[in-house]
């Protein structure tokens, strides 16, 4: 037993024996996507005396925090995004109204001295603030509709200890919240107090105004049991006025929790019903099961032992990129569980590199020992790059988008890595163990290394010359660049909510729905403007720019009427500032993505490879909008996320092709470029073949079971599968061939990563 097996072998029962502690002793952080709740972005906003900053995002963030606890939310989360945002996650909560009326109040309380009062009572004022001709004075509407005119703020909510509802006859029978002061609150709330005391009952200024953000909440009058100069002692005082307990509790949590540093607004809020993130944890993990199946099934039967081997690795790569993720404490989202599926696609092909590689060297006359030390080591050039590639776009993911579609890449990107580890280590000691056997080492047909496939032999000896066709493959390629450019010009791109903001609201209704009625309706009802879309499972969704009141409340009467009762579950709004960022950042991403590719090709082969990967790349990003827009679908952070892992697998399929160009080239440096290059594809087709199909697999069970918000991810990636490998071959390979001719230059040295020993 050669060091090498050992140390693999206990690298592979190290991982394995960390893998399971893990996943039995940590718990799974679930997505409001999948279990339901409410999430909220709020953007502390600049004011005249102050400007947001990091401190001021970290003061805002602590009260918030308070307040968020103080409401008793099971397992809520809260973290900064950029300089100015918070995420507040709120799970279980249905009614973000109700979050938003406590958790987003500026809460900015303080007490005034009354100096006088104007207006006649009852009669509604304005709530903006009046400032007189002292800077030191403000008018301000008070509880009873007249305004008071008050003197500078004696102390603020700085000076609060406590606040809690109370209730009791002493009271008058009310509710009422209780402050308590500390520091030198209690004296200075006592001087304020003792002065009004001096004062003749009724007189306007005998009165201690209590306002809470720029509006008078209660203006009582000193009591005339208080004596003058001495004021109320004590370090207590009592807000009365309040309606219900409600009420009492509310306001006593603003005050406890303290003040905000700064204003601060919703810029983005989602909130999804626990039945819907029940029925898509339901289709989700159905769809990665039998996706996965399906995968496993395919291996065995086109590699036999040696695909039953990759299975036990493949199951590997789940428990530990499921371990990874928990120790990352990362959070599961919908399109998460998309990319954890996805990434079984990539450890299959890097698993499919090997084996076919395996079988080439077989075919040339190695052992079957010897067929699969040298699969490992040939395979492990193709496998680097074609992976770093897809990395690459997954962090891409995580550095420019937001949400769940970032925790897609966070999933994506643990998933590309733990599938190479599988391949390479797993799945190779296991090879290795069963290759020890005697009887099987000396099987091939068993093993998988023969079997019976007549296309491996007639691509070797007939195979048809691909890029004799070079002009017609680049015309098709135009057609469709063609095609889509028009569906895109003609259709137009539909920025769905995230990227064009608005408020979107999904129903549930008791009776089936006339769409076409519905949307009839509600032009009648003053919502022209709203979009109706089918959304899976009989609901139905209605997506609009920013309602009022006024306007929710007709949108809500036609819904329930033709419905027969209608249920929300599922509401989402983006501000448009947030619309125009995220649509910026999908912009951004996408050429930051075409460059980054390019520029690694230009490294790992040279600039005629990268040139010809990124423009078959570009042809795929094309095409793909460009079927969007024809289909009339929205273009969306899930969407952002199929697109950019396209844009990987395009360069994953294409590098494999340049991996084998480079390697053939060497042996064959006399021979023309394009004939090298149409034996590279012909070389490669069997595995384009089981890579393909291994991903379908996955993506039509994802497609056909993975509920409405999986399904243009899915058929996003489908598309960009076939495209891709199309490209590859009949668009990136042609491509390169030009380029390399005139540059008339020798092949591109072998990377350092094949300069290994092989085994002769």
């Amino acid at each position: 037993m050669s060091k090498s097996f050992r140390w693999r072998a206990l690298v592979v029962v190290a991982a394995l024996a960390a893998g399971v502690v893990l996943a039995v002793s940590r718990p799974v952080r679930l997505g409001l996507d999948l279990r339901g709740g409410t999430q909220i972005v709020l953007e502390a906003q600049d004011t005249p005396s102050q400007e947001v900053d990091d401190d001021t995002a970290s003061r805002t963030l602590e009260v918030l925090r308070r307040r968020v606890d103080a409401l008793g939310v099971s397992e809520p989360t809260l973290q900064r995004s950029g300089e100015r945002r918070i995420i507040v996650e709120l799970p279980g909560v249905a009614d973000p109204e109700e979050a938003l009326a406590v958790i987003g109040r500026t809460a900015q309380l303080s007490f005034h001295p009354v100096l006088g009062v104007e207006g006649t009572p009852g009669v509604a004022s304005e709530s903006t603030t009046t400032t007189t001709a002292s800077s030191d004075v403000v008018v301000l509407p008070a509880e009873d509709g007249s305004l008071l005119r008050l003197g500078p703020a004696v102390l603020t909510g700085e000076a609060v200890a406590d606040a809690g509802a109370t209730f009791g006859n002493s009271l008058g029978g009310e509710w009422a919240v209780e402050i308590d002061f500390q520091g030198d609150g209690g004296a200075r709330f006592a001087a304020l107090t003792a002065d009004a005391a001096c004062l003749t009952p009724g007189d306007p200024g005998r009165r201690v105004a209590i306002a809470l953000d720029d509006e008078v909440i209660s203006s009582p009058e000193v009591a005339a049991t208080v004596a003058c100069g001495t004021g109320i002692t004590g370090g207590t005082t009592v807000i009365t006025g309040q309606e219900n307990e409600a009420e009492a509790r509310d306001l006593a949590l603003l005050i406890r929790a303290g003040a905000l540093p700064v204003p601060v607004e919703v810029v983005e809020q989602r909130t999804v019903g626990p039945t819907l993130g029940e029925a898509a944890i339901q289709a989700s993990v159905q769809a990665a099961l039998i996706g996965a199946a399906l995968t496993i099934l395919y291996m065995i039967v086109a590699y036999r032992l040696l695909g039953a081997l990759a299975a036990v690795g493949l199951a590997v790569y789940g428990l530990l990129s499921f371990a990874v993720l928990l120790a990352l404490d990362a959070t599961l989202t919908l399109p998460g569980i998309a990319g954890f599926v996805l990434a079984i696609g990539m450890a299959v092909d890097a698993n499919v590199l090997v084996f076919e590689r395996a079988k080439e060297e077989h075919a040339a006359g190695r052992s079957p020992r010897l067929a699969a030390t040298r699969g490992f080591a040939r395979a492990w050039s193709a496998i680097a790059d074609s992976n770093a590639t897809t990395l690459l776009a997954a962090l891409l993911l995580f550095f420019f988008a937001s949400g769940a579609v970032r925790g897609f890449g966070i999933t994506l990107s643990v998933g590309v890595v733990v599938s190479m580890f599988s391949a390479l280590m797993v799945t190779r000691v296991l090879v290795e163990l069963t290759l020890r056997h005697r009887g099987l080492s000396r099987n091939p047909k068993v093993l998988g290394l023969e079997t019976g496939s007549r296309l491996r032999p007639w691509l070797a000896t007939r195979g048809p010359a691909l890029l004799g066709r070079t002009r017609l493959w680049l015309t098709c390629s135009a057609l469709a660049l063609v095609l889509a450019v028009a569906g895109i010009a003609v259709r137009g791109l539909s920025f769905g909510l995230e990227f064009s903001g608005g408020r979107l609201v999904e129903y549930a209704t008791e009776q089936p729905v006339d769409l076409e009625a519905l949307r009839t309706d509600l032009a009648a009802a003053g919502l022209p403007r709203a979009v109706v879309q089918a959304s899976g499972d009989e609901n139905f969704a209605v997506r609009s720019a920013d309602l009022g009141a006024a306007d929710e409340a007709r949108l809500d009467d036609v819904v329930q009427r033709l419905g027969g009762g209608a249920e929300v579950v599922r509401e989402e709004f983006v501000g448009p500032t947030i619309g125009d960022e995220l649509r910026n950042k999908a912009l951004i991403a996408l050429g930051v993505a075409l460059a980054a590719q390019l520029a690694y090709l230009a490294v790992r082969f040279r600039w005629t490879f990268g040139a010809a990967a990124v423009a078959a790349m570009a042809h795929d990003v094309v095409i793909l909008l460009g079927v969007f827009a024809w289909l009339g679908k929205d273009l969306d952070g899930v969407f952002l996320a199929a697109l950019l892992t396209v844009i990987g697998y395009s360069i994953n399929d294409t590098v494999v092709v340049f991996d084998r160009v480079r390697e053939q080239r060497r042996g064959r440096a006399g021979d023309d470029l394009a004939v090298v290059a149409n034996d590279a594809c012909l070389q490669t087709i069997p595995r384009t073949i089981n890579t393909g199909l291994g991903a379908l697999f996955i993506l039509v069970a994802l497609y056909v079971l993975g509920g409405d918000t999986l399904t243009d991810f899915a058929l996003a990636l489908l598309i960009g599968i076939v495209v891709g490998t199309y490209s590859s071959i009949f668009t990136a390979t042609p491509v390169m061939v030009a380029l390399e001719n005139r540059r008339h230059e020798p092949a591109p040295p072998p990377p350092t990563a094949t300069k290994r020993k092989v085994p002769a």
